[in-house]
């Protein structure tokens, strides 16, 4: 499973997401979009314009796509089986 979290340095959500994910110990890459111009269009390009953070994009291993968009914890519970 690979998750990608997009994010600001001052988003308060990111910051719930990011420390919910290390508690469950599950990896990301997370990809600052307020610092990093490529990061911003990518997230574009794979939300269809949406430029709220977070936004999680969960590839899973039979490479089914799974967004998020902000930190919702019940339907991250779901995709994620924890």
């Amino acid at each position: 499973m690979n998750i990608i979290i997009y994010s600001t340095t001052t988003c308060p959500y990111c910051s719930m997401l990011k420390d919910y994910l290390k508690e469950k110990n599950i990896s990301y890459e997370e990809k600052l979009v307020d610092q990093d111009e490529k990061a911003k269009e990518e997230m574009m390009g794979v939300s269809g314009g949406f430029l709220g953070v977070p936004y999680v994009v969960i590839t899973k291993d039979d490479g089914n796509r799974e967004s998020v968009i902000g930190f919702d914890k019940g339907k991250l519970e779901g995709i994620l089986g924890s």
